[in-house]
């Protein structure tokens, strides 16, 4: 194969792959997500193969052929800049306060991404700097304490602007409005419960030795707080919009992380632990509850749903609801 039908057929290759990469993420579960994953995988194969042959012929029977090394990476740089561009994957829309965590991602792809570029450039640059010349000898320099201390200097300024954001936005999530309404999220393989304070604005205690079948959260019967506790077991959580919400989380049995991709927050559950986070959800909808830990056999089964609601509808719902003192009482002989 000549120089220019290696250019055509790695281009198309590709070309190819981004086209499976698009297929994949449009149209999600089925024949045709498959079909664009297997395109992608392949078109990754053969250029791969491709740059290996052109070094192969770079070390013996054809060094003209560092170019399509050289110009192979320049592509690979450029390629993944024009995809981020015209990525098909966004962020799913965020539903509360927490954008600060877009705004740390979006810094760690930036510099990252820059990096990356930079780093393929370089090694396109030493391909077409180095290489091999009749009559040249290679020169090896085993260290060079300027080019360690530049590296060194610009890797930890690097760092740095990728944790500082981090560190800022942590103490911002750790403190937790004194107005928010207090949320117990239960997990349990493989399924979610919730408890929500009652009239008297207070949780009452539970202990995990309590839990049994008339008892599913394990609270404790002889606590007067708790006795209004509003209980929902494996039901769908609804919360009111624009109201700050501490969630308590707490495990029965192994390690769960409770996650709606839309709030932007997730906290491990683990047991023996209460652990905690706190959000504000901005718009209404029904959103996906997930487990964001491995658990076992069901993890990718363990879901729920989070209804966000306006005030009115959100009181409605929260007085249909049974407290723990009826659930006792129904469960009495």
């Amino acid at each position: 194969m000549s120089g220019a039908s290696r250019w055509v057929f790695g281009g198309g290759l590709a070309l190819s792959g981004l086209a499976g990469l698009y297929l994949a993420s449009r149209s999600g579960e089925g024949t045709l997500y498959w079909t664009g994953l297997v395109l992608f995988g392949g078109s990754v194969f053969l250029i791969f193969n491709l740059i290996g042959g052109a070094f192969d012929r770079a070390g013996g029977r054809a060094p003209e052929s560092y170019r399509l090394v050289g110009y192979a990476l320049i592509a690979v740089a450029a390629g993944t800049v024009v995809f981020h561009v015209l990525s098909p994957w966004w962020w799913a829309p965020i539903a509360s306060n927490w954008h600060y965590i877009d705004i740390t991602i979006d810094l760690t792809f930036w510099i990252t991404g820059v990096a990356f570029v930079i780093i393929l450039g370089f090694m396109a640059y030493c391909v077409f700097r180095f290489r091999h010349r009749e009559g040249r000898r290679a020169e090896y320099e085993p260290e060079s304490t300027k080019l360690e201390g530049i590296l060194t200097v610009v890797t930890a300024l690097a760092v740095a602007a990728m944790l500082a954001p981090g560190l800022f936005f942590w103490n911002q999530f750790i403190d937790v409005p004194e107005d928010a309404v207090e949320v117990e999220v239960v997990g349990q393989q493989w399924s979610w419960s919730y408890r929500l304070p009652g009239a008297d604005g207070r949780l009452g205690t539970a202990d995990t030795r309590r839990i049994s079948p008339d008892n599913p959260l394990g609270l404790n019967p002889d606590d007067p707080d708790g006795q209004d506790d509003i209980i929902i077991n494996g039901g769908p959580l609804h919360l009111q919009v624009d109201t700050p919400v501490k969630m308590l989380l707490r495990s029965v049995d192994v390690l769960h992380n409770f996650y709606v991709p839309e709030f932007r927050a997730k906290m491990d559950m683990v047991p023996g632990m209460v652990t905690q986070l706190w959000f504000t959800p901005t718009r209404t909808g029904t959103f996906q509850a997930l487990c964001a830990e491995l658990c076992g056999t069901y993890h990718a089964y363990m879901r729920g749903e989070v209804v966000v609601q306006e005030e009115g509808d959100y009181q409605a719902w929260l007085d249909d609801q049974r407290t723990f003192a009826r659930l006792a009482a129904a469960e009495a002989p």
